[in-house]
């Protein structure tokens, strides 16, 4: 259906011409590109041009105009950040932290919350994988394409639904074209080489303007790597003592593991077309992805002599369609856009003896609509829409932890804002209708188990300008979400989270309040973004132990109680100016975050204090950057969580851009972890057997013609 809804609309636009018109105004995109008809790449700028990027809020608009957090990753601090995956590519942003499983597997953590309470997009539309439902899943989205990657909190992250709680995070690719090239050709790739796993990345793009107003677009990217170094030993110091003290001797030697990180292994392929009609603000196009990976997950050592260490790899396929209608108008709506996209998604989990222990499937699609408002006179604007998201995922093999779930979800959403002087007020609102069916007849004995849940979620803020450097707004939300298929229908053993999770049928929509209020200051010499948060959660879900065993594994309970999550980021730069020929800076960013559920403890997997300092420099064609990171230790642990041990690290990159009639051919060369030393992210379900990587030394290419 889904399918067939993306094929009509992008053929029915095709139609549109005779009622564009050029836009009065800078286009409004959800996906955040750059204006259309012009050469220049969405949102490609560094941290210090925040108030020049343009980010995704349904409506393109420019930081200074959004309210709530938002950061932004483009540019060249993009290409230095870059990793084959999202979570680690965004890992030193404010606020962001990652659930890791190893160089392959890590999905961002924004603020203390993951999986479900989190939206991943691409270009405005989910990711339609499993990444969401374990810590062992890879999202489909291949950071390599991105143009920017933005992380977005406030009133406007509603229009991307209800689930998004803890925030969205949006890569903004060019897959679809949206301008037609200068040249007959245009070119961009990245090649990189990383020590630390024998990394090989490469990765390419084309555009061909065709005949008229056609551009066709391919690419294609490749990443394989070993397993990774790391710092120091393989198991936490905890583990490493309870090894040493058993009777068996293949359990003690697992106290001596340090280097290499077993069956962490890796490597994927993507590849994709589109062809894309664009006459000024007029852009329809459509394309077709296959994205393959396979990659081993680190093994979750068993200290139980009786119990076998599984080292599992997974093998990931997913061919994707997507397609794009925008249409500029007059009048009261400046455009209206069409998005979609169909997946068709499976993964084989492998045993070392290559014997499949179970495949996951996952079929459906995602459309939205967005209906743009023109700005008024009196300040007066917004964006409006609806979104459809149609779903089916099933489980064959040993580990059928879920029965086959159809998930369908409708949402209604507005965003409205209005200015005046230095006034800004923004609120936003969100119906959503989820209904899941569960064939649960093997699971729970119940053949019909169907839950449909009603959520509406609204939010705003205001901003005031001091002056014309400093900034203060207030936002607060009050946020609904269902319960997802996981939480709602498991009931089985999940060896990739470690568990044999137990859902609950009759579980309540979880509700939460909160609040972000902000101060920002933006000059010439120096910029701040310094954010307080908070949310009062009720019928907050979590995931229990019950002090039972089933299949070798503890078992998990899906429950509800309160909770809160409170916190803070901030981020600096202050311009030193030039000495001795090399223009100076300083970067400075903290964040932290604390969340407790009540009558339990602290909840699981959140990061700990954080402090990043940067001393950078510019001289003519050069750049180079000198960083220390700190991370306090995590002793506010859930039950049986380990404490998480403190670290820092210390890390260097430079840039050269060699040739003067080239300036887009940039030579990066970067050291992380100087010092070598053992680093465990507390936000990581496998911290406690999978260090991150020791030192890596990282070589890239990048250029674009």
């Amino acid at each position: 259906m889904i399918r067939s809804i993306i094929l009509f609309a992008t053929a029915a636009a095709v139609a549109a011409p005779a009622f564009a018109q050029t836009a009065d105004a800078v286009p409004a995109e959800a996906s955040g590109e750059a204006a259309a008809g012009t050469d220049a790449p969405p949102a490609a700028a560094n941290k210090s041009d925040t108030n020049d990027v343009i980010v995704v809020t349904g409506s393109r608009r420019r930081t200074d105009d959004v309210l709530g957090e938002v950061s932004v990753l483009g540019g060249e601090d993009l290409a230095n950040a870059i990793r084959p995956t999202l979570g680690a590519t965004l890992a030193s942003q404010p606020g962001v932290s990652a659930s890791g499983s190893g160089p392959n597997v890590a999905r961002p953590v924004l603020r203390g919350l993951a999986g479900d309470r989190i939206r991943i997009l691409t270009d405005g539309i989910g990711s339609l994988d499993v990444s969401a439902s374990s810590s062992d899943h890879a999202v489909a989205i291949n950071p390599l394409n991105a143009e920017s990657i933005e992380v977005l909190h406030g009133p406007a992250a509603l229009i991307f639904g209800s689930s998004a709680v803890g925030g969205v995070v949006n890569v903004i690719d060019s897959r679809i074209p949206r301008h037609m090239p200068d040249a007959p050709l245009h070119a961009a790739g990245i090649a990189a080489y990383a020590s630390a796993a024998k990394e090989k990345l490469l990765s390419g793009k084309v555009d061909v303007p065709i005949a008229g107003h056609i551009v066709a677009h391919g690419d294609v990217s490749w990443t394989k790597n070993g397993d990774l170094e790391t710092g120091g030993f393989i198991l936490a110091r905890p583990l490493r003592r309870q090894a040493a003290a058993s009777p068996a001797a293949d359990v003690r030697a697992l106290a001596d593991l340090r280097g290499k990180l077993p069956n962490s292994d890796g490597r994927t392929f993507e590849a994709a077309g589109a062809l894309a009609y664009v006459d000024g603000g007029l852009n329809i196009g459509a394309s077709v992805t296959r994205h393959t990976a396979f990659y081993g997950v680190p093994i979750r050592y068993s200290l139980d002599p009786d119990i076998e260490s599984e080292a599992t790899h997974i093998d990931v396929h997913q061919t994707r369609y997507d397609a794009r209608a925008e249409i500029p108008l007059e009048g009261f709506l400046k455009k209206v856009r069409l998005r979609g996209g169909y997946s068709n998604y499976n993964h084989a989990e492998i045993a070392a003896d290559g014997e499949i222990g179970s495949r996951i499937f996952s079929k459906g699609g995602e459309v939205r609509l967005d209906l743009d408002q023109r700005d008024t006179v009196g300040g007066r604007g917004g964006a409006s829409g609806v979104q459809y998201l149609d779903l089916k995922q099933y489980i064959d093999g040993d580990e059928q932890f879920l029965p086959p779930v159809h998930q369908r979800s409708f949402g209604l959403f507005t965003v409205q804002h209005l200015e005046q002087g230095p006034f800004r007020v923004e609120a936003g609102a969100r119906y959503e209708r989820n209904d899941l069916k569960a064939d649960a007849s093997d699971v729970v004995g119940n053949p019909n188990l169907k839950r449909n849940f009603s959520t509406l979620s609204l939010s705003t803020g205001g901003r005031y300008a001091l002056s014309k450097a400093w900034t203060i707004g207030l936002n607060i939300a009050r946020s609904q979400r269902a319960p997802s298929a996981e939480e709602l229908f498991a009931n089985g053993p999940h060896g990739g989270n470690a568990s044999f999770q137990v859902g609950d049928p009759d579980l309540n929509i979880e509700k939460s309040v909160g609040f972000e209020a902000s101060v920002k200051h933006a000059s010439d010499a120096f910029t701040l973004t310094a954010t307080v948060y908070g949310s009062r959660f009720g019928n907050f879900l979590y995931e229990a132990p019950t002090g039972e065993i089933e299949d070798d594994l503890p078992v998990y309970q899906a429950r509800q109680g309160r909770a809160t999550y409170t916190g803070f980021e901030t981020e600096a730069e202050v311009r030193l100016g030039k000495i001795g020929g090399v223009e100076w800076g300083v970067e400075g960013v903290a964040d932290a975050t604390r969340a407790q559920i009540k009558g339990v403890g602290p909840a699981p997997l959140i990061p700990p204090l954080r402090v990043q300092g940067a001393l950078t420099g510019k001289a003519g064609r050069v750049n180079g950057r000198l960083e220390v990171e700190h991370d306090w230790a995590q002793r506010r642990n859930a039950r049986l969580e380990l404490e998480t041990a403190g670290f820092t690290l210390v890390n260097a990159n430079i840039d050269w851009k060699p040739l003067v009639e080239r300036p887009d051919l940039t030579l990066s060369l970067a050291a992380n972890n100087i010092f070598d030393v053992e680093a465990r992210r507390s936000t990581s379900l496998l911290k406690d057997f999978a260090p991150i990587a020791g030192r890596d030394i990282r070589a890239t290419a990048s250029f674009s013609f």
